[in-house]
């Protein structure tokens, strides 16, 4: 059945309709009233998401389709080397997932043969008298959680000492014994150097001159040592020195605690807790990623190459079609116009006086 004809049809069936109607003003003698209208059926505009060259045109104006087939293809040459490219990616990342999951079995495997070694001996091991409790009591995830809880708590006392440390040495009354300090530093640093430079002078060839002026400068270095010590011990008994040497000695407990901390941590993270397979456990879980997205990008492309085959959004007729094969089309393009015309809706128009006299 062509557009024509359908048309023809749907016309035939408007006459028939008005020719219904009766005892109308106007109307001829064989009872029919004539009308001016018009006749419209739902239509669907195809277009195609992708742009390209069209391939093949399967259906020609006037065709009779059902929702799902195929209208038109384009050419997706291009979108299918891409897709061969992207599936050698996902074997790759595939690859990859699988080398460092061995990677990691290996890394775990290690990890629990060394700690076996040392678990043998964990429930004889000696601990303080104080301990009223088996060195077996609690669990090694006990355990760890305990020491995270130790190295929080000494970074946070380690950072209250430094702060109160630098406090002090921001203050007017303590620069004094602060220069002492710097002075008494800088000659300590500068005198083990000045015996080096000396000593090296001695073992060197020819070296008279050498010798006399590096001991010319250690000992100059010694009476700068002896001299900033004597400075810096008669300034000890003031308060701001007091409070300076113990603000120093506070931290230097604090940070030798937060130190033992992180090592006894430290000491805890064997066998599935080590660095090394926490390490491998990562590695794997930024292989398994990038599978993901080698896959995804693969779910991409098969997307795309679905949408190069156009297929028909509803069952009907096909209206007009303005492509042929050959042809590049944009993507949003309206190339296809399919109507459905089993079911057609007729807007008739007639003067207001003939409004009630209208029977169907």
């Amino acid at each position: 059945m062509n557009k024509r004809y359908l048309l023809t049809s749907a016309l035939l069936l408007v006459a028939l309709l008005l020719s219904s109607c009766q005892g109308l003003s106007g109307t001829k003698s064989d009872g029919a009233l004539r009308a001016s209208g018009t006749i419209s059926a739902r239509e669907v505009q195809v277009a195609p998401e992708l742009g390209g060259m069209v391939a093949e045109v399967a259906v020609e104006e006037g065709a009779q389709v059902q929702e799902g087939d195929v209208l038109f293809r384009l050419n997706d040459t291009f979108i299918q080397a891409q897709r061969r490219q992207a599936e050698a990616a996902v074997q790759l990342a595939q690859a990859a997932v699988n080398t460092v999951k061995a990677q990691y079995e290996l890394a775990l495997n290690a990890a629990r043969l060394q700690e076996q070694q040392g678990r043998a001996a964990a429930w004889g091991a000696p601990q303080p008298d104080e301990f009223g409790l088996p060195v077996w009591y609690y669990t090694k995830e006990e355990q760890m959680a305990a020491a995270q809880a130790e190295v929080a708590a000494a970074g946070q006392a380690l950072k209250t000492e430094k702060a109160n440390l630098e406090k002090l040495l921001g203050e007017t009354a303590s620069q004094e014994f602060l220069d002492a300090e710097k002075r008494l530093a800088e000659a300590q640093v500068a005198f083990p150097i000045a015996g080096q430079v000396l000593e090296q002078a001695k073992a060197a060839p020819n070296n008279q001159k050498l010798v006399d002026f590096a001991q010319q400068q250690y000992d100059a270095a010694k009476s700068e040592l002896d001299a900033a010590q004597a400075a810096y011990d008669r300034l000890l008994t003031g308060k701001a020195a007091g409070d300076i040497l113990e603000a120093r000695a506070r931290v230097a407990v604090a940070q030798r605690r937060y130190d033992s901390a992180l090592d006894y941590y430290n000491s805890l993270l064997s066998g599935d807790q080590s660095l090394q397979v926490k390490v491998a456990e990562a590695g794997v879980q930024q292989a398994e990623a990038a599978l993901a997205q080698a896959e995804a990008a693969l779910n991409a492309l098969d997307i795309q190459l679905e949408k190069t085959v156009v297929r028909a959004p509803i069952s009907g007729v096909v209206l007009s079609r303005n492509l042929e094969a050959g042809e590049t089309v944009t993507p949003g393009s309206i190339v296809i116009v399919i109507g459905q015309l089993a079911e057609v809706e007729l807007v008739v128009y007639i003067s207001e006086t003939e409004y009630g006299q209208v029977h169907l």
